[in-house]
């Protein structure tokens, strides 16, 4: 069957736009505009649309669960690590208590600092640690 031709009237910025998406996907601007004027006039285009944004929701949702669950494991293993220090490290003297302290809060100074130059270079630990178990996986094997 030969397809019928159709001439239409666009406006400028709707015709860049359809050249643009054809170009991206190496289609010609017929095939395009076929496509899209089929999906328009097809009654179940907007149950099609629904069930692809039900389906992206689906994942987003399950993405938020995995990043919920994820940092709640941190969360409660960064609560059990302090809990366990503070159990285990013997109270000091009231002379040593207060060097302790303002060494502590040097120390505290400077892991701040280090935590905002690593977020802001975009360092991740937990990649660090694949890289360099991986790397020793890799001399073990070889």
């Amino acid at each position: 069957m030969r397809k019928a031709r159709l001439s239409v009237y666009l406006e400028p910025a709707i015709l860049d736009a359809l050249a643009a998406y054809a170009d991206r996907r190496d289609r010609s601007l017929s095939l395009v505009a076929e496509a899209a004027i089929a999906s328009f006039v097809t009654p179940d285009a907007s149950e099609r649309l629904e069930a692809a944004l039900s389906a992206r929701l689906d994942r987003l949702n399950r993405t938020q669960d995995r990043l919920e669950r994820d940092q709640s494991i941190a969360l409660e293993t960064l609560a059990l690590f302090v809990r366990h220090w503070l159990t285990v490290m013997p109270s000091l003297p009231e002379p040593q208590r207060q060097a302790a302290q303002a060494k502590g809060g040097e120390r505290y100074d400077a892991f701040v600092e280090a935590l905002g130059r690593r977020l802001a270079k975009g360092s991740v630990f937990r990649r660090e640690i694949a890289e360099e178990l991986d790397a020793r996986s890799d001399e073990a094997t070889s």
